[in-house]
């Protein structure tokens, strides 16, 4: 197996009524819907979406 360091994330809460940027950022990490899941490469850009939308999100190491 790689190396590669993967981090899951759960969006916990709806994106309906948030910022247009936060919804980009859920986008961007692969998330839709409330209570799905994505995993992800840890890296420095998907950290910063992860920490911008962190109130929406249940992240597992």
């Amino acid at each position: 197996m790689s190396d590669v360091k993967t981090i899951k994330v759960t969006l916990v809460k709806s994106l309906i009524g948030r910022l247009e940027s936060h919804k980009a950022c859920a986008r961007g990490l692969g998330l839709r819907k409330t209570n799905s899941s994505s995993v992800v490469i840890d890296t420095p850009e998907n950290r910063g979406m992860v920490n911008k939308i962190s109130y929406l999100l249940k992240v597992e190491g």
